[in-house]
């Protein structure tokens, strides 16, 4: 059985209206060049970290690239502002959504277009600190990490497709041994 088999609302091409994209996701990796916007799968020990925004949506962090911004450098940056979390271990290539868009011009005049992928990373984090939610970003609520069944339950307000991704991001992330310490939950003050 393919991947696709297993999971497939992840791996159904589907259209992201808000942003005018045709997206289709695929495990094979995008060049560095298409790569416009990077979200990671964070792991506190055997749970998943997910952000509440200010639409009421579990979100996991991530976010658009800067203009010559490498990938982990997006990453670090995005981790602060959304979960006020940093790496704590290796950035792992989950996979990415392939997209098209019929928008006439790109997001940012840097982009590429019309094509353009959205990478989906898997990485083991720490919450450091409360998320520095730029003005330009959205503004995160709280910060919470789940176990796994819960956190799939809740990246479902973000979209169909996002459980799959949890568990297949949960399939293919190596394992670090198990943490003794409970997961720090970090509510906005």
């Amino acid at each position: 059985m393919t991947l696709a088999d297993r999971y497939p609302l992840l791996h159904t091409p589907a259209r992201w209206e808000w942003g005018g994209l045709d997206v289709q996701f695929s495990t094979d990796l995008p060049p560095d060049r298409l790569v416009t916007n990077i979200h990671v799968v964070c792991f506190l020990g055997d749970h998943i970290v997910l952000c509440r925004d200010d639409r009421n949506r579990w979100i996991l962090p991530g976010g658009t690239r800067e203009a010559g911004e490498s990938i982990e450098s997006c990453v670090i940056r995005e981790l602060a502002e959304e979960a006020g979390a940093e790496l704590s271990g290796p950035l792992h290539h989950l996979g990415a959504h392939y997209a098209t868009t019929d928008r006439p011009t790109p997001y940012r005049p840097w982009q590429p277009h019309p094509h353009k992928a959205w990478l989906w990373c898997t990485a083991d984090v720490t919450l450091t600190g409360h998320p520095t939610n730029p003005d330009d970003a959205e503004q995160i609520l709280e910060v919470r990490a789940f176990p796994l069944a819960e956190a799939i339950h809740l990246a479902a307000t973000d979209g169909s497709h996002v459980p799959e991704l949890l568990e297949l991001a949960t399939e293919l992330h190596p394992r670090r041994p198990p943490r003794t310490a409970a997961p720090v939950n970090h509510p906005i003050d």
